[in-house]
């Protein structure tokens, strides 16, 4: 395959991928939103509509500029198909995040490049399924398995899997990086060690992390560039 038949054969994948992606979302949501109020209407037990509009108002303040934030953060590292199969099965933080990231450095893939869109659309479409195999089983074994998940030895494992997980991920980009990671760890650490109800406002906090992130890391360019721009000097002296 020549490089122009590559060009064309991505951009119909790229097209067919947001086709059937935005199809996917649309009844996707149109069932997430429709099938509440249908049970509630043929139970008749319909809600007061003021009181969860009231209600609705007040998570849509928190969570919408989190959604935003998580569309901007990720849709970059998923590419088209994997940011459509991630946002619509859920479990971005827990399940699909990590399971791109292993299979992008596996693969040994970039970001930002065709090449990474598929192998993060197949991880995570891989992901949904194991997920999904995995429910049906706990589904089916809940009842014997109930005496050892609600054992008091192994909660203190299940509130801490997360951390553990992001932890030994993150370790990975950390030694990568030491010196631009420094300070904005260090600034989140401090920010939940003083502040621990800031926790539910991860979205939030992201943003921030965001900024001190590039601002260390223009800083670290401008002063890269200084001393390659020294070194050029001496050289031509």
């Amino acid at each position: 395959m020549n490089e122009k038949e590559r060009e064309l054969y991505l951009e119909k994948y790229n097209e067919r991928t947001h086709l059937f992606g935005r199809i996917g979302l649309i009844i996707g949501v149109s069932m997430l939103i429709i099938s509440p109020f249908l049970m509630g209407i043929s139970l008749n037990a319909m809600p007061n509509m003021p009181a969860f509009w009231k209600g609705f108002a007040q998570i849509a303040i928190i969570y919408i500029p989190s959604c935003i934030v998580e569309f901007l953060i990720y849709t970059p590292m998923l590419g088209a198909g994997g940011s459509y199969l991630g946002f619509i099965t859920g479990n971005l933080i827990n399940m699909k995040i990590p399971c791109a990231l292993n299979a992008r450095d596996i693969v040994g893939t970039q970001a930002g490049t065709p090449e990474n869109d598929i192998v993060s659309t197949l991880s995570i479409a891989t992901s949904s399924l194991v997920t999904t195999v995995v429910i049906a089983l706990g589904v089916f074994m809940l009842a014997p398995l109930r005496p050892v998940l609600e054992a008091e030895a192994l909660q203190p494992a299940f509130n801490n899997v997360v951390p553990a997980l992001f932890g030994a991920m993150a370790y990975q980009y950390f030694r990568k990086g030491k010196n631009l990671v420094a300070i904005p760890l260090i600034v989140m650490t401090l920010l939940f060690i003083c502040v621990p109800s800031l926790i539910s406002n991860v979205g939030f906090l992201m943003l921030l992390s965001g900024a001190i992130t590039i601002g260390h890391a223009f800083i670290l360019f401008q002063k890269e560039g200084k001393e390659l721009a020294k070194a050029a000097e001496k050289e031509n002296s």
